[in-house]
């Protein structure tokens, strides 16, 4: 989900993005990463806990768009413009999914797959591409290993998250003939492992600090 972002050094305008677009993708992320807890479904309800989901894909695409917007104004390379591109594509796709999925009228697995899991499914995909489209830019390939700077960890740590909602995507497909999703440990544990990632990339992501010299 989040990639490196570039600014020119010094520029407060280029840092406070920055400082934005980690802020943004770290609370989307924990809204990801808490949702699927069966303790907190069973805490706060399934409609609340459909909400968190919601919540935090706005707050993941308030993010991407911010980022789409740095790197238009910061001319990033074509292969890093179109990696935000598809991310922001993403987003909107979860948008949908996490919103249909607050209809508790939704009882028809064949309905549900069609209106909350190819959505998701979809929105799945795109993150995946964006992840290795964002490590290509940053490592100079997809096979290659990142480069030992923030901006390859960041890298890293995204594509790991994108595949780990992939994973997920696949184990929440609901099979119409029993209504069951096909594996929900794997749909659970494979979006909070994925949000955790995202997280561990926006905390990285967030500007340093200068030092204060006497």
């Amino acid at each position: 989900m989040v990639k490196a972002t570039r600014h020119t050094h010094g520029h407060s305008a280029g840092h406070t993005r920055t400082w934005w677009i980690g802020v943004l993708f770290s609370i989307g992320s924990v809204c990801f990463l808490v949702g699927p807890f069966p303790g907190f479904v069973e805490l706060v309800g399934s409609h609340t806990d459909g909400m968190v989901f919601f919540v935090g894909s706005i707050f993941f695409t308030t993010a991407a768009a911010l980022q789409l917007l740095d790197g238009v104004v910061t001319h990033e390379d074509r292969l890093d413009l179109w990696a935000s591109i598809v991310q922001l594509g993403g987003t909107l796709y979860f948008n949908v999914s996490t919103w249909r999925a607050l209809d508790s009228a939704l009882d028809d697995p064949t309905a549900y797959d069609k209106l909350v899991w190819a959505p998701d499914a979809i929105g799945s995909v795109l993150f995946l591409v964006s992840g290795l489209m964002a490590y290509a830019a940053t490592s100079g390939g997809v096979f290659r290993r990142w480069p030992r700077t923030r901006p390859g960890a960041i890298a890293a740590w995204n594509l790991l998250g994108c595949v780990a909602f992939g994973i997920s995507a696949i184990g929440a497909y609901l099979v119409p003939d029993t209504g069951d999703v096909v594996d929900l440990a794997a749909a659970n544990v494979g979006t909070s492992f994925g949000a955790l990632c995202f997280l561990v990339g926006a905390l990285l992501l967030l500007p340093r600090q200068p030092q204060v010299t006497a």
